[in-house]
């Protein structure tokens, strides 16, 4: 079988870069990379679809499949994932010191459909008594004015919503236009009169993902839909490459004869993970991610993001739901 050339456009992680690297090869595929930043690979890809495979944010793609475009299909290799407690930003001056404190209150989101805010908002509205409606919801670019929603939103009834374009995040917040901030990325004053609501946000994830066992999925891989309705094949061999560049990720985390990432106490704080999450804490597929699937489309639908229910099978390729069993 001859090979084919592929395009991809992904961040730089440890966990997928025996695969950009070459190491570990997609069995007939040659691989050409970017490596850049998911608000680059977002917008780029977006609005002019330049790679075969790509790094997509969830909230924008279970968007589309929502409306009906098939155009791209995902794979469930997850390649970030980040507990979202800690993106909870306050003015250094405020009083508030629990989520139930932000009833009623006006809260700046850099999008709508960005997938951590989805997150936030349904543990807002689930965990913390927080309706949809019982809030200002003001969108902004986080640290520059002009960031505009890229998802079209079919925002329920009575939800306060409006767009801020000549202002920033992190200037309202500074100046008391806002009372919280709900961003991925922290706002450029954080620390220099902004913190954040949880200061021991670990503490506060780790007790969230005993109680609910959701490990919050960030971003997927897409495939042009068309790439692989020409080589069917390219589902699983990709798949396939990136669990084992994961799982040899994995294994350098547990090596502790030599530190292969420079983060002191690293041993311990992977053993503490592994004890609660078990052997492979950063699981692909679906069985294994079907209660955080579950939550996130619950989440996105209930916010207007995703127009309709949609179903965990309904995002990824076909291939991908079943497993060889021998």
């Amino acid at each position: 079988m001859s090979r084919i050339s592929l395009s991809i456009a992904i961040g730089d992680y440890d966990q997928t870069r025996d695969v950009i690297s070459g190491r570990v090869p997609i069995e007939g595929v040659d691989l050409f990379p970017s490596m850049l930043s998911a608000e680059e690979v977002f917008h780029r890809f977006t609005h002019y679809r330049e790679w075969d495979i790509c790094e997509m944010s969830m909230g924008r793609y279970a968007s589309m499949v929502s409306q009906g475009d098939t155009s791209l299909t995902a794979l469930p290799v997850f390649v970030s994932r980040v507990f979202r407690h800690s993106m909870i930003y306050l003015p250094s001056s405020s009083t508030l010191t629990d989520p139930h404190q932000l009833k009623g209150k006006r809260i700046g989101i850099p999008e709508w459909a960005q997938t951590a805010t989805i997150y936030v908002r349904g543990m807002l509205a689930e965990d913390y008594a927080v309706p949809l409606d019982s809030v200002e919801w003001v969108q902004a670019g986080v640290n520059d004015p002009g960031r505009k929603e890229e998802v079209m939103l079919k925002l329920p009834a009575g939800v306060n919503y409006r767009s801020e374009s000549s202002k920033s995040l992190d200037g309202m917040l500074l100046s008391g236009e806002l009372d919280a901030v709900l961003s991925a990325r922290a706002p450029q004053h954080f620390g220099k009169g902004i913190k954040r609501l949880f200061e021991d946000s670990q503490t506060v994830e780790l007790s969230y993902f005993k109680a609910t066992r959701i490990f919050p999925i960030m971003h997927a891989l897409v495939i042009k839909t068309e790439v692989l309705d020409k080589n069917p094949w390219i589902a699983m061999n990709v798949m396939k490459a990136f669990e084992e560049a994961k799982r040899r990720s994995l294994e350098r985390l547990k090596e502790i004869t030599a530190a292969h990432v420079p983060l002191p106490c690293l041993g311990s704080h992977v053993n503490l993970i592994r004890e609660l999450f078990g052997e492979d804490y950063w699981p692909y597929g679906i069985q294994a991610n079907q209660k955080t699937l579950d939550a996130f489309l619950r989440f996105a639908f209930a916010q207007g993001v995703c127009h309709r229910q949609v179903l965990p099978q309904e995002l990824f390729a076909q291939q991908t739901l079943t497993q060889v069993r021998i």
